[in-house]
C-alpha cells in the first residue's frame, strides 16, 4: 500500500510555505447556532455578540459556551499575532544585517579608491592658476588632415554637390531689340 504523503505529478518540486496562523485567514466554525465564517476577529466578535444575546435571555449555559468559542478565536489570533511580530523582527534585523554589510563594502571601496582623487589638481608654473584642460586653446580638427580610415564610403557619406543655379532666360518679346541706328 502506498504512503498518502508520496508525490503527486502535479506536485514535484513546488516550495510551499507553511501559512501557520494567519490573522487574515477565513475560518468556518461550527458552533452551537451554525456555522460561522471569517477571519478570527470577526468570528471573535461574532461570538461575543451571540454571548450578550444568550446573557440577555437568561441563558447562562449558551452564553458560557459562546465565551468559550470566542476565547478560542482569542488565542488563535494572539498566536498569529505573535508569529506575525516575530517574523517582522527578523525581516527588520535581516535587513539591518544587510545594510551594515552594505555601508561597510562602501567604505572599503573608498578606504580602497586611488590616492588621485584626494590629491589636488596641478598648478600652471607660469600663473600658478589650477591647470584647466578645457581653457587651454584646442586644435582645429579641420584643418588636420585625417589619415585614411579604412572605411568604405557610402552614398550617405558623401556630401552632396550643391545644385547649379540658372540665369533667367531673357524673353525676346519683353526687350524688343533696338534698331540700329540709320546712318545719315
Amino acid at each position: 500500500m502506498r504512503s498518502s504523503k508520496s508525490r503527486s505529478r502535479g506536485n514535484k518540486n513546488r516550495n510551499r510555505q507553511n501559512n501557520g496562523n494567519n490573522q487574515n485567514r477565513v475560518f468556518d466554525s461550527s458552533g452551537p447556532e451554525g456555522k460561522v465564517r471569517g477571519t478570527p476577529q470577526q468570528i471573535i466578535d461574532k461570538y461575543n455578540q451571540l454571548a450578550r444575546d444568550a446573557t440577555l435571555s437568561n441563558d447562562r449555559v449558551a452564553a458560557e459556551n459562546f465565551q468559550q468559542h470566542a476565547e478560542h478565536y482569542t488565542r488563535l489570533l494572539t498566536e498569529a499575532m505573535r508569529e506575525a511580530e516575530a517574523r517582522r523582527e527578523a525581516h527588520e534585523a535581516q535587513q539591518r544585517e544587510r545594510q551594515a554589510q552594505r555601508d561597510a563594502e562602501r567604505a572599503e571601496r573608498e578606504a580602497n579608491r586611488p590616492e588621485r582623487e584626494a590629491t589636488p589638481p596641478r598648478r600652471d608654473q607660469e600663473t600658478g592658476q589650477p591647470n584647466d584642460p578645457a581653457s587651454a586653446p584646442q586644435p582645429d580638427m579641420a584643418a588636420i588632415e585625417q589619415p585614411d580610415s579604412g572605411l568604405v564610403e557610402t552614398p550617405e557619406s558623401k556630401p552632396k554637390p550643391r545644385k547649379r543655379t540658372r540665369k533667367p532666360k531673357v524673353n525676346p518679346l519683353d526687350n524688343p531689340p533696338e534698331a540700329p541706328e540709320a546712318a545719315e
